[in-house]
């Protein structure tokens, strides 16, 4: 979707948020970007310095949340909602948005489910099991 390069990626979420803030003509991308952007005002003062957030780390070790990989990661069930990939993830989406009647906080849950087959097909150098995606997704129904 954005490439490997984690300064490309940044810079994509600055110049669409400066586009929204300037009401400039925006990308597809751009408008799913300032969108999300504008659902976490608690990252809102990050887009202020773009230059110290560029390279800046941010680790577990350290207490802190990655605002640029929790963004990415509502772009990533956003596109598997628009793709309807992995097969059967729109009809979880709605199941567990029926049942907690918030689009924000669903699509909150699913990056829990996203987050663990991410971080367990990192850790075992294996591809992403959608399978136990699902499964994951289902137990928030």
């Amino acid at each position: 979707m954005f490439g490997q390069d984690r300064t490309e990626l940044r810079q994509m979420f600055f110049t669409a948020w400066k586009k929204h803030q300037n009401k400039q003509l925006m990308e597809p991308l751009e408008v799913i970007v300032a969108k999300i952007i504008e659902l976490h005002p608690e990252y809102h003062a990050l887009f202020e310095n773009e230059t110290a957030e560029l390279d800046k780390d941010y680790t577990p070790e350290m207490g802190q949340t990655n605002p640029f990989l929790h963004m990415a990661m509502h772009i990533s069930i956003q596109e598997q909602l628009s793709t309807q990939r992995p097969a059967g993830i729109g009809q979880l989406h709605q199941s567990i948005l029926n049942k907690n009647k918030d689009p924000h906080e669903t699509e909150h849950l699913m990056m829990e489910c996203l987050g663990k087959m991410l971080w367990e097909a990192q850790s075992q150098n294996r591809a992403p099991d959608e399978a136990d995606y699902l499964s994951c997704l289902k137990t928030y129904i």
